[in-house]
């Protein structure tokens, strides 16, 4: 049984921190940061890629003993995300964008992997 923490919230916020910034250095630009649509659904970060509206999930490990970030966004997970996106895209007249993944593994030197374009199974 996986129990939340101070500590794995702590992580978690320097994950989204870190993938922010790996973000704009990556010319996007940040749009709004932890989205609330319910109780069961939150966008880690909402951001601008040209043209286009992308909502990223973020996902932070301090090492990969517990599997790799990417595991953690399971089907029942994007449901809920693709929720958030489908509600803020009707708020918004949003018609084009995407939902991305980014993992961290580690928070003083971080690895960074960055999944474009995630969807449904």
């Amino acid at each position: 049984m996986f129990v939340i923490t101070n500590q794995t919230v702590q992580t978690g916020k320097k994950g989204e921190d870190i993938a922010a910034q790996y973000l704009q250095k990556s010319g996007y630009t940040i749009l709004e940061r932890n989205k609330h649509f319910s109780k069961n659904c939150e966008i880690d970060i909402i951001a601008k890629d040209k043209d286009t509206t992308v909502f990223v999930e973020v996902k932070t490990r301090k090492s990969l003993n517990f599997g790799h970030p990417f595991e953690a966004i399971n089907n029942a997970k994007m449901q809920k995300i693709f929720h958030g996106v489908l509600l803020y895209c009707a708020e918004n007249k949003i018609s084009k964008y995407r939902i991305d993944g980014i993992a961290v593994i580690g928070t003083v030197s971080p690895q960074i992997e960055h999944l474009k374009n995630l969807s449904l199974n």
